[in-house]
């Protein structure tokens, strides 16, 4: 009769234990990849035991150098920011800007504060003419919209404008991946439309736009409509040339299974198209979606849309001494919420393909 040593098990034991925590830790490190937090990887390795001289040099890289880049790129800013004058005095440093950003978010607490102030009044005004047998008013509010409303305003737009530029692109790019005809037939009309400025779309969509809309009863303002158009016509083509090149990229050999199969054209492009060629679709659609938030600003700028580009105009326009910090937050605001949206996109890739792009 055999014995198990316990020592043997024990050790046999911890390093099942050990394995199932790295497999643990290699899964999450998917989703650390995704969300911009890869440091996060090395740190929990080498808590788990795993070469922590090796992952030491893995978070220097991949967070103390970030951090000491960003520090280093802020010192340099407030060094020699006070050095350069303008119009409306030296450019605001970092503590500066921070200071405004804090007043914008007092700004919007007091514009909220007041809203709900005029709506309760309201309400109550209402109340006492319902008791007096009179109608109801219905009186809304006119104030000046927060910060953070702007900011979902530009965010609600370009939304808006890339799912009008995904329905546009996506079909077209299956069509000109699937037919030589209708690439030869599209190239010529991407290579010139491809590198118009939104400034000189601007002008042909507010026309067409008002033309259209006649007055500004509709479900969307002009302004929201010009803007997001101006975002579709810009931002569609890195979407259609990356779905054409996916699916013209297909593997031959999957092809003629399908003619051997006998599938129908809508078989073949969900089942084997649309799969094999995802990964470059997400690249176009990442592509677009950043060139779309770009593009956004201008437009905003021009069509007086009520999202950050405005706020920036009109902060320029204004000329305060605080105007340049303020413009500065939203520099940086703007930075941010194009890092998310990318972000995001690459949350849907990872879900929906295998590709390992970053």
């Amino acid at each position: 009769m055999t014995t198990v040593d316990p020592n043997f098990a024990e050790s046999t034991d911890r390093e099942a234990r050990r394995a199932q925590l790295f497999t643990r830790i290699n899964t999450a490190d998917k989703w650390f990849q995704v969300l911009g937090l890869a440091w996060l990887t090395p740190m929990l390795k080498a808590a788990a035991g795993d070469n922590p001289r090796a992952q030491l040099g893995e978070i220097w890289r991949l967070l103390a150098v970030p951090l000491l880049a960003i520090a280093a790129f802020l010192m340099l800013w407030a060094v020699l920011a006070p050095k350069v004058e303008t119009s409306l005095g030296a450019i605001p440093g970092p503590g500066q800007v921070w200071e405004e950003a804090v007043n914008l978010h007092e700004d919007a607490r007091a514009k909220v504060a007041k809203q709900v102030e005029f709506e309760a009044k309201v309400s109550q005004l209402n109340e006492r003419r319902v008791e007096q047998g009179k109608e109801p008013i219905d009186r809304a509010y006119t104030g000046a919209p927060t910060y953070y409303q702007q900011i979902w305003t530009s965010i609600q737009t370009v939304f808006f404008g890339f799912l009008l530029a995904t329905v546009a692109a996506v079909p077209l790019g299956i069509l000109a991946g699937l037919s030589a005809t209708a690439n030869a037939a599209l190239n010529p009309l991407i290579q010139i439309f491809k590198p118009v400025s939104p400034l000189a779309w601007l002008p042909i969509v507010t026309m067409i736009v008002s033309a259209l809309a006649a007055t500004e009863g509709g479900l969307f303002p002009k302004s929201f409509i010009v803007s997001a158009v101006t975002v579709t016509l810009c931002s569609l083509w890195p979407t259609l040339i990356n779905t054409s090149l996916g699916v013209a990229s297909i593997d031959k050999n999957l092809v003629n299974v399908s003619k051997v199969l006998k599938m129908n054209t809508w078989t073949k492009i969900t089942k084997l198209v649309l799969p094999s060629a995802l990964p470059l679709i997400f690249t176009g659609l990442r592509l677009s979606l950043g060139v779309g938030w770009m593009v956004l600003i201008a437009a905003e700028m021009l069509a007086q849309n009520p999202g950050l580009g405005k706020f920036v105009w009109d902060e320029f326009q204004n000329g305060s001494s605080s105007s340049l910090a303020k413009i500065m937050v939203a520099v940086l605001t703007i930075g941010i919420i194009g890092f998310l949206l990318d972000r995001v996109m690459y949350a849907l890739q990872s879900l929906f393909t295998f590709t390992n792009n970053r």
